[in-house]
């Protein structure tokens, strides 16, 4: 390798994101495009894949953790893909049976999202690291909730439904062409009915290549002290979390 190739491979280490040097060409190279028709079939196959629930039950069980399942308004994958707004919709029926579970300090939600191949590589094992943390700090969270066809508000019907103050969705982040298996965990304190985007924090990109799975639960966990002990979340905490202190 000669010296002027060597800053662009250092480069190409730090990211799996789809980086172009040289100049253009007419087609890209056979290897190229077959790396890329992999990437997209994957990326498909993470949106269309359904929640293994019998699967990730089991390993929540393995770690001493109860759940329960439940389906949003999209009850099926095709409906939940084409009608965003019945993914963020939390059934009647499906809420009185959530009302068992009375007052957590914490509501626990591993849903579907938008890659269920993510959910089923990480979920379990973030849930099991979170529950660690709560259970030594004194916070409760009663059984993991495992939601079909969600979205992210679908977590703000199930905390209302528990009557949970501080809500944690855990979903697979929408793929991309360098990665399809990212999880995205969305924290909520006092989540209402149309609960804006900028009332939650989030943290992104947990997976192997990503941020660990070990160190996204204790971030969700420091997340959730400071917004338990400020009464909000979202910008409101950004804001209050950089002001400088008097």
């Amino acid at each position: 390798m000669s010296d002027d190739l060597t800053p662009r491979a250092a480069i190409r280490a730090m990211t799996q994101a789809r980086i172009n040097f040289g100049p253009p060409r007419r087609a890209a190279d056979t290897a190229r495009t077959l790396a890329f028709a992999l990437d997209h079939a994957r990326a498909r196959e993470a949106v269309i894949s359904e929640l293994d629930s019998d699967r990730i039950g089991a390993a929540l069980a393995g770690a001493g953790m109860t759940h329960d399942l439940i389906t949003s308004a999209a009850v099926t994958r095709d409906v939940f893909i084409t009608r965003p707004d019945l993914g963020r919709q939390l059934p009647q029926d499906q809420a009185e049976g959530l009302a068992q579970y009375r007052s957590p300090d914490v509501a626990l939600v591993l849903g579907d999202g938008l890659s269920a191949v993510a959910v089923a590589l990480n979920g379990a094992a973030f849930v099991t690291e979170l529950a660690a943390h709560l259970r030594q700090g004194g916070l409760t969270f009663g059984p993991v909730i495992l939601a079909q066809q969600a979205r992210v508000a679908l977590g703000d019907g199930i905390a209302q439904a528990m009557e949970a103050k501080t809500v944690v969705m855990i979903l697979g982040e929408r793929p991309g062409l360098s990665a399809a298996d990212g999880l995205g965990i969305y924290i909520t304190q006092n989540p209402v009915a149309q609960t804006p985007d900028s009332a939650r924090n989030c943290i992104s990109n947990v997976r192997a290549e990503g941020l660990p799975v070990g160190e996204a639960a204790r971030q969700t966990y420091e997340l959730i002290k400071a917004m338990r002990a400020f009464g909000s979340s979202g910008v409101a905490l950004n804001q209050s979390r950089s002001l400088p202190k008097r």
